[in-house]
């Protein structure tokens, strides 16, 4: 399952984009992030590196 980012917690820093293997987050218009979820693989990465912890696998 791939991971969401909530986007309430999201400060818009861009660890989880600097840090995704694959490429798969971008930055939307508000300086949020969004995940392609065709496009994530779940290795976590972004997870881990999140300093909100606004990432899950829900």
């Amino acid at each position: 399952m791939p991971r969401k980012i909530n986007k309430s917690d999201c400060v818009g820093c861009g660890t989880c984009e600097r840090v995704c293997i694959v490429g798969c987050i971008t930055e939307e218009i508000d300086k949020k992030r969004l995940i392609n979820k065709s496009a994530c693989v779940d290795c976590g990465a972004c997870q881990l590196a999140c300093p909100q912890k606004c990432i899950s696998q829900k």
